[in-house]
Parts: C-alpha cells; sequence; structure tokens
C-alpha cells in the first residue's frame, strides 16, 4: 500500500480551530493543484519468467499506488517454497496491487482472500488484477476473493468469504478451535505506518489460525531509514501479545524504490521478511 513518497513523514492533520477561519479569502485556485495521475500499470516477472500485469490507481491517500517492494520479495519467497501456501487459507491485509495474493493462488491455494482498505478505486483495480491473471484458474471466485478491510476490525466476514472454506470465529471473542482463522496471513509495506500498528496487530490476533504450521509473513523495508527503529517496534507489540517472531529473510534491491529520498540507500534498497507465529502453549489442535 503507500504515501507519495513513503520516505516522507505524514503531515501535520490539518487545523481545526474555527478561529482561524477565513472563508474563501485565501482560497487556491482551481487549476492550483496538479491533477491526479491516471491508473497505469506494472509488471512483475515470476522466477519462473511468467509476467504478471498489475493495475494500479493514479493515486491512493492509503498508499496503493504503487508496487512495493515487500509485495514483490514476499511473493518471491512463496514461489521460492510452494509447500508454503499449497493447500491452505491465505488472507492479504493491505493488499494494493495483490502480487503475493495472486502468486499463492498460482501455488495451489486452496483459498485466498485480498483485501484493501474500502476505497472503491483501489478495490476495482485489485479485483481487475484477479480477473486479468491468466495464473490464477477459472472460474477466479474459486480461488481469490477481493474485499474491503480496515486494520484492527473483526474477521469474521473475511473468513465466511474464503474459498474453499475459511475458518469459524474471528470477531473478537474466544476462540473455539482450530479452525478459526487462515493459515497463512500475508502483510506486506506496513510497517511505516507506525499509529497503525496495534490495529494491524490485532488484524494478526484474530485471524491467524492457532495451529503449528500457521504463519504470519512480515516483510517491509524501511523507507525512511531515520525511523527504522519505529519500523521494528511492531515485533515487540506482537510479542507483547504472545507470539512468537523469527527474521527469516534480508534481501538488497539492486535499486531504492523512491529515486533522490533521504536516507541510507543501502537500508532504503533492504527488504526484511518476519515470520509470526503462536507459540506452542496457543495452538489447538
Amino acid at each position: 500500500m503507500s504515501a507519495q513518497p513513503p520516505a516522507r513523514p505524514d503531515p501535520p492533520p490539518a487545523a481545526d480551530n474555527d478561529d482561524l477561519a477565513t472563508g474563501d479569502m485565501f482560497a487556491d485556485p482551481a487549476d492550483f493543484y496538479p491533477p491526479t495521475p491516471p491508473p497505469r500499470t506494472e509488471t512483475h516477472t515470476l522466477a519462473s519468467g511468467k509476467t504478471l500485469t498489475l493495475y494500479l490507481v493514479g493515486h491512493s491517500v492509503m498508499d496503493a499506488h504503487h508496487l512495493w517492494n515487500g509485495g514483490r520479495v514476499l511473493a518471491d519467497h512463496l514461489e521460492a517454497d510452494p509447500s508454503l501456501v499449497r493447500g491452505r487459507s491465505v488472507l492479504e491485509v493491505g493488499a494494493g496491487a495483490g502480487i503475493p495474493s495472486l502468486v499463492a493462488a498460482h501455488l495451489g491455494a486452496r483459498g485466498v482472500v485480498a483485501t484493501d482498505y474500502p476505497d472503491p478505486d483501489v478495490l476495482v483495480a485489485l479485483q481487475r488484477n484477479v480477473d486479468g491473471c491468466a495464473l490464477v484458474p477459472d472460474p477466479k471466485a474459486d480461488h481469490v476473493v477481493v474485499d474491503g478491510y480496515v486494520w484492527g476490525h473483526p474477521v469474521d466476514k473475511l473468513l465466511e468469504k474464503m474459498p474453499g472454506g475459511g475458518g469459524g470465529g474471528g470477531d473478537g471473542a474466544a476462540v473455539e478451535g482450530a479452525a478459526a482463522g487462515v493459515d497463512v496471513l500475508i502483510m506486506a509495506d506496513l510497517l511505516f505506518r507506525h499509529t497503525e500498528h496495534e490495529n494491524i496487530a490485532k488484524t494478526l490476533e484474530l485471524a491467524l489460525r492457532r495451529a503449528r504450521d500457521s504463519r504470519a509473513f512480515v516483510f517491509f523495508t524501511s523507507y525512511r531509514p531515520w525511523l527504522r527503529e519505529r519500523d521494528l517496534k511492531f515485533f515487540d507489540i506482537v510479542r507483547e501479545r504472545g507470539f512468537v517472531v523469527d527474521k527469516v529473510l534480508e534481501k538488497k534491491m539492486d535499486e531504492v524504490m523512491f529515486k533522490g529520498d533521504p536516507g541510507d540507500e543501502e537500508v532504503r534498497k533492504t527488504c526484511d521478511g518476519y515470520v509470526v507465529r503462536w507459540p506452542e502453549d496457543k495452538w489447538l489442535d
């Protein structure tokens, strides 16, 4: 998902002091701001040599208008070991263009639900990527479902929509059995949104099935190197919630994603991959 560019701090909230209101005295002219860029396509090449063409919105306040390195690298990681998703239920949050979801379906996932913030334009683009992906078997809806989702909210409706059958629970209530939740949770390039860490962790807690082989894949790049420690605090939050965290990958990209941005280029070229899982005493299978 991504702000343009993500390597810069978020802008401050707008002032809400009515005493500062000036009516239209200082209103910007209608053509003051540049027009929203048009939708576009980008490509992702699998290790097999097959190419995905991805549709992206021209701009999204929720950052779905970029093809993020975290999603690319996570998809490569799954492709290197298809057993990670084959025959398993997969949920992706903050999917953007949905590369990991498409690759998971291609590799034989039992069912995939690909979600992003419920912005109609973003979801239409994501659905278009599913419908146009020759690597996803037909009928597409039997393999991948697209839906809107806000981090931290209940996931029961998403589980109900899981192709091939999902799990129960997911609404914040006590988990009644090992079937509650998904086998694989995908979170690619979400951690730069520091104010959402608690909500992202809540989604992880609600969605990940409490079983020995359930895994959440959290892949990210610190696009703002000076805030890397804040990116990593997410893992402190999930450890406090009882999860086990393991680093499984560190990949150096050929070049930075956003040229001209400040900060150490070596950090901005590096994608880190972590796996988050339930400890043995939380398993219900």
